[in-house]
C-alpha cells in the first residue's frame, strides 16, 4: 500500500521515500469532513489521544501516586500536574511528526540513522515495550485477584486474551478499537469520581497542592516520590503509537490541511492527557484523604490500598470501585502496547507479522517472566517485578524523546512546520529534564534495589 500523491515530505532531510505507512490495515481510514463546523472535524481527529493517555494512568504510575498522597498528602500534586503538561508537549510533537512527514518515528529512526544503530534503537524499544506490557499484565491479574479471588497466576494467564478483543475491534475499524478504550477510560473515570466523593477531601488542601513548593526539592523522601511521578510519566512506545495512529485520519496533502490536522490532533491528545491528569490526581488526592489523615502513611502497595479503602470509607463499594478501576487501566494499557509493539517492529525494520502473531509475541515475552516470578515468589516477587519494569522504561526513554525532539526541529525533515526557537528550546528543556530524572530515579532505585 502506498501513501497518497504528496503526502510525504521529501526533502534533503530524508535518504529514502517512505516504503509503507504502518498500521497499513488502518491508515487513512476515517474521513475527516471538509467544510464541516468546528466541532464536527473534532470529532474526527478525537481518539487516538485517548488511546495514547492510558500510558498515562497505567498500574504503573498507581503505586508512585499512592505511595505520594499517603506520605505527603497533597503536596506532590503539583507534581503531577508539571509531569502531564510535559507529556503534552512530547506528544504535541509526536503528532506533528506523523501528520508532516507520513512517518511514524520509528520509520524516521530507520531513516535517519545507520542499520546498526536503527536495530540497536528497535531492541531498546522491544524491551521497553515488553518491560511497560509487564506492569499492565500485573496490574490487571492483581485486580483480578481482587475481585474475583483468581490466583495471581491465573490472572497474569488470563491477560493474554485481550490478543483476540484487539483483533476483533481492528477488524471491525479503528473507531471500535479507540471507542472500547474511551469506554474503559470513561469506567477509570466514574470509579474514582465516586471514589472521590465519598473520601471527600479538603479542597482547600487540594488547590495547595497544585502550587509547587520547595520542600520538594529539600525533603530526600517527598524528592524520591516525585522524580519517580516525574519519571514515569512519558512513556517510550507512546510517542511511537502516537506518531503512528495520528495517521489513521484521511488528511489531504496541502499543508492547510496538516497545519489543520495538526491543531485539532493536538486539541485530542490535550484534552486526553489532562484527563490522564484527573486520574493521577484523584489516586493521590484519595490517598491523601483517606490514609494521611488517618495515620496510615506507609500505604504504598495496590494491595494494601485496597484492603483500607472499605474500612475507613465505610463502604465496601469503595474497594470495589477501586479494583474495577485497576482492571480498566490495566486492560487499556495491555491493549494499546501490544499495538505500539506491531508499530515499532514494522517502523525499524521495515518487515511484516501478522498482527495476532506480533501481539502474541508481545504478550508471551511479559507473561512468561512474570508467570516465572509469580509462580516462585508470589505477591513480594510481583511487587519488585513492577519496580524493575519502571527502572528498565527510564533507561529506554532518552532513546525515544532525543530522536523525536531532533526531528521535529530540522527543518530539512520538517519544512516549515519544523520547531520555532521558542518551541524548540522548551522541547530540549523538557526531554533533558525528563531524562535527568530519569536516570537519577535509576540511581536511587539502583540503591534501594541493592540495600
Amino acid at each position: 500500500m502506498s501513501a497518497a500523491p504528496g503526502r510525504l515530505l521529501e526533502g534533503p532531510g530524508w535518504r529514502y521515500p517512505r516504503e509503507r505507512p504502518s498500521l497499513p490495515e488502518s491508515y487513512q481510514s476515517i474521513r475527516v469532513p471538509r467544510g464541516a463546523s468546528f466541532w464536527r472535524k473534532a470529532l474526527a481527529f478525537f481518539g487516538p489521544g485517548y488511546m495514547v493517555a492510558v500510558g498515562y494512568m497505567d498500574p504503573g504510575n498507581w503505586a508512585t501516586d499512592l505511595a505520594g498522597g499517603a506520605r505527603f498528602g497533597y503536596t506532590l500534586l503539583s507534581v503531577v500536574l508539571i509531569s502531564n503538561l510535559m507529556a503534552i508537549l512530547l506528544q504535541s510533537l509526536a503528532v506533528k511528526l506523523g501528520v508532516v512527514t507520513g512517518r511514524d518515528l520509528a520509520q524516521a529512526c530507520r531513516d535517519h540513522y545507520s542499520r546498526p544503530v536503527s536495530f540497536i534503537l528497535w531492541v531498546l524499544c522491544e524491551i521497553a515495550i515488553a518491560a511497560c506490557d509487564l506492569a499492565e499484565v500485573i496490574g490487571s491479574a492483581i485486580a483480578l485477584n481482587l475481585l474475583f479471588g483468581i490466583p495471581l497466576l491465573w490472572g497474569v494467564c488470563l491477560t493474554a486474551a485481550d490478543v483476540l478483543l484487539i483483533l476483533l475491534l481492528q477488524h471491525r475499524g479503528f473507531r471500535y478499537l479507540e471507542a472500547f478504550i474511551i469506554a474503559l477510560i470513561a469506567t477509570i473515570g466514574v470509579c474514582f469520581a465516586i471514589e472521590l466523593f465519598l473520601a471527600r477531601p479538603d479542597l482547600v488542601g487540594v488547590g495547595a497542592g497544585l502550587i509547587p513548593r520547595g520542600e520538594i526539592v529539600t525533603n530526600p523522601a517527598m524528592l524520591y516520590i516525585a522524580i519517580g511521578i516525574l519519571g514515569a510519566t512519558v512513556m517510550p512506545h507512546n510517542l511511537y503509537l502516537h506518531s503512528s495512529i495520528v495517521q489513521t485520519r484521511h488528511v489531504l496533502p496541502d499543508e492547510a490541511s496538516k497545519r489543520e490536522a495538526i491543531r485539532f490532533a493536538t486539541l485530542d491528545s490535550t484534552l486526553a492527557l489532562l484527563f490522564a491528569f484527573f486520574i493521577n490526581g484523584a489516586i493521590l488526592i484519595l490517598a491523601a484523604a483517606t490514609f494521611h489523615t488517618t495515620g496510615h502513611q506507609d500505604v504504598a502497595e495496590i494491595g494494601h490500598a485496597y484492603t483500607l479503602l472499605a474500612p475507613l470509607l465505610g463502604t465496601g463499594i469503595a474497594s470495589v470501585l477501586f479494583a474495577v478501576a485497576l482492571l480498566a487501566s490495566g486492560q487499556n494499557s495491555t491493549i494499546t502496547g501490544t499495538l505500539a509493539g506491531q508499530i515499532v517492529m514494522e517502523g525499524f525494520l521495515n518487515i511484516r507479522l501478522a498482527p495476532w502473531l506480533r501481539r502474541m509475541i508481545t504478550r508471551l515475552i511479559a507473561i512468561i517472566p512474570a508467570v516465572i516470578v509469580t509462580a516462585m515468589y508470589g505477591a513480594r516477587g510481583i511487587g519488585s517485578l513492577l519496580i524493575l519494569s519502571q527502572v528498565v522504561l527510564s533507561l529506554q526513554l532518552s532513546f525515544a524523546v532525543v530522536p523525536l525532539v531532533k526531528f521535529t526541529g530540522e527543518k530539512g525533515k520538517m519544512g516549515g512546520f519544523a520547531n520555532g526557537k521558542v518551541l524548540g528550546a522548551t522541547s530540549w528543556v523538557v526531554a533533558v529534564a525528563i531524562i535527568g530524572l530519569n536516570a537519577w530515579l535509576l540511581v536511587l532505585a539502583g540503591r534501594e534495589w541493592l540495600g
